[in-house]
């Protein structure tokens, strides 16, 4: 079990690198769901099962609503749909979905192995996923939350970007006009 906390751990780590050094949007969103994912299965070999499946549906699921924002405060045209057409190919997707082979491979292991973690039948309410989350959890479901956050605020700050320079290339060939 050791050796797939530090297998995920490492994927989580790398992945994060990734986010962070990648210039483009798309390739950087790949990486953090990988990250997230990496996340979900640390807290599942941690023996937080119900964890694990939020961090899965709420950040990973999330990051499908943070594209679709960024994609809207892009405000993209023609050109670059034929641009990302471009970014999908087939080299784009080498980097996530090895480190994503490696995730299934540990969670297969994980589900395999005799040595999982006991999952109980008893009902959960509300009160004690709050006092889960917000108690022994706590530090990951902030380190989640500021990762995601972070997600947000890089794709406000990229769409912002662009139009300023849209802006200012109409400004200069209305000047070139005149």
């Amino acid at each position: 079990m050791q050796a797939t906390f530090y297998i995920a751990s490492a994927v989580a780590v790398l992945a994060t690198i990734m986010v962070i050094t990648r210039y483009n949007m798309i390739h950087a969103l790949l990486y953090l769901v990988i990250s997230f994912l990496a996340v979900a299965i640390v807290f599942f070999i941690l023996g937080a099962p119900f964890v694990a499946a939020l961090e899965v549906i709420i950040y990973a699921g999330a990051i499908v609503v943070l594209i679709i924002f960024a994609i809207m405060m892009l405000n993209l045209k023609e050109e670059a749909v034929e641009q990302e057409r471009i970014w999908f190919s087939g080299n784009t997707w080498i980097g996530p979905g090895v480190l994503s082979v490696i995730l299934l491979g540990e969670l297969i292991y994980i589900l395999v192995s005799s040595a999982s973690p006991e999952v109980s039948s008893r009902v959960i309410d509300a009160k004690d996923v709050g006092l889960s989350l917000y108690g022994p959890y706590i530090i990951g479901v902030e380190l989640s939350g500021l990762l995601l956050m972070s997600g947000i605020v890089g794709a406000y700050h990229l769409g912002r970007q662009k139009k300023k320079v849209i802006h200012r290339f109409l400004e200069q060939t209305d000047e070139w006009k005149q």
